[in-house]
C-alpha cells in the first residue's frame, strides 16, 4: 500500500479532517444520515470552535453518507455470517468502539503514529476498548498487510483509495481479494476533468489543499474501470453509488442526473 506522509508522533491530517467532518455532521444535521455519539468526543473539539470552522456541506455529507452505506454493508455481512472486520487505514473513526454485533472482532490496520495517537484519545475521552478490537500498525512504506483472519472478512476502506498509487490500491486489493468469501467497501474519485465549472474548481482545490498537507490524491477511477477490476478478481455482486444514486438514497434528491461524476462508494463481494 502506498505511503502517507506523516509527522512523527501524530495522526494523519486527512485522517483528522475526516474526523472533523464526522463531527460536524452530528451538530450541524444531528447525525441525521450516519448517527455517530463518538464522532464529537473523539475529536476533542468545543462545539463552538467546530460549528466556527464547519467543515464544507458537500465533503460533509459525503462522508455522512459513504459511511452510512458502508455500516449498513457491514450489518448486512454480520447477518451472513461475516465475524471478522478489518478497517484499513482507520484512522479516527469509532466503529470499533461502538460496534453493534456481538461477536464480530474488530481488527483496526494503520500507521503506528496514527495508532498511538487514537489510543491517546480514546484515554483521555474515557471510551473504552472493547476485548473485540485488535490493532495491526503498519507502515505502508516499509510493510506489507499481515494478519490472521478466522474466516471471511469484512474490510471497511474508506478514505485511503485516492491517495494510493495505482500499485498501491492494486497490492491492497489483491490482499483483500485473496480470502474467499470477502467483502470490501470503498469510496473513490472521478477525475476532475469529468466535471465542469464550480464542481472541478471545487475539487481542484480540495486536491490542492490535501497535497500541501503532504497526503496529494494520486488515483482516479471510472466506473467501468473499477467494475472490470473488481471482476478480475473474482468479485460479483458489486453495489456502486454515485452522486445520482447517493441523492436520491440519503438525500431526498431523485432529480440529480444518473451521468452526475463525483465521488463513489461502492460495497463488492
Amino acid at each position: 500500500m502506498a505511503a502517507l506522509m506523516m509527522e512523527n508522533g501524530q495522526p494523519s491530517k486527512t485522517a483528522w479532517s475526516a474526523a472533523r467532518y464526522r463531527a460536524a455532521h452530528q451538530i450541524i444535521e444531528h447525525g441525521r444520515i450516519f448517527a455517530d455519539p463518538l464522532a464529537v468526543p473523539m475529536l476533542g473539539e468545543a462545539q463552538a470552535d467546530l460549528l466556527a470552522d464547519a467543515p464544507r456541506r458537500a465533503m460533509r455529507l459525503f462522508i455522512a453518507a459513504r459511511t452510512r452505506f458502508a455500516e449498513d454493508a457491514i450489518a448486512a455481512a454480520v447477518r451472513r455470517g461475516v465475524r471478522e472486520l478489518v478497517t484499513l487505514g482507520a484512522g479516527l473513526d469509532t466503529f470499533a468502539y461502538r460496534n453493534p454485533h456481538p461477536g464480530l472482532r474488530v481488527t483496526e490496520v494503520d500507521h503506528p503514529d496514527t495508532q498511538a495517537w487514537k489510543r491517546k484519545r480514546l484515554a483521555e475521552t474515557g471510551i473504552a476498548i472493547p476485548e473485540s478490537v485488535r490493532y495491526a500498525g503498519v507502515d505502508f512504506e516499509k510493510e506489507s498487510i499481515e494478519i490472521g483472519l478466522d474466516g471471511p472478512a469484512f474490510f471497511l476502506w474508506l478514505g485511503v483509495v485516492p491517495y494510493l498509487s495505482a500499485d498501491g490500491f492494486a497490492e491492497t486489493l489483491a490482499f483483500v481479494a485473496a480470502g474467499e468469501g470477502n467483502e470490501v467497501a470503498f469510496d473513490y474519485a472521478q477525475s476532475p476533468e469529468r466535471m465542469a465549472g464550480a464542481r472541478r474548481a471545487a475539487l481542484e482545490e480540495r486536491a490542492a489543499r490535501v497535497a500541501k498537507l503532504g497526503e496529494p490524491w494520486l488515483t482516479y477511477f471510472e466506473p467501468d474501470e473499477i467494475d472490470a477490476e473488481l471482476r478480475e478478481r473474482g468479485f460479483t455482486a458489486i453495489d456502486d453509488l454515485g452522486p445520482s444514486a447517493l441523492a436520491a438514497r440519503y438525500f431526498d434528491r431523485p432529480d440529480v442526473p444518473p451521468e452526475t461524476p463525483g465521488g463513489h462508494v461502492l460495497h463488492a463481494r
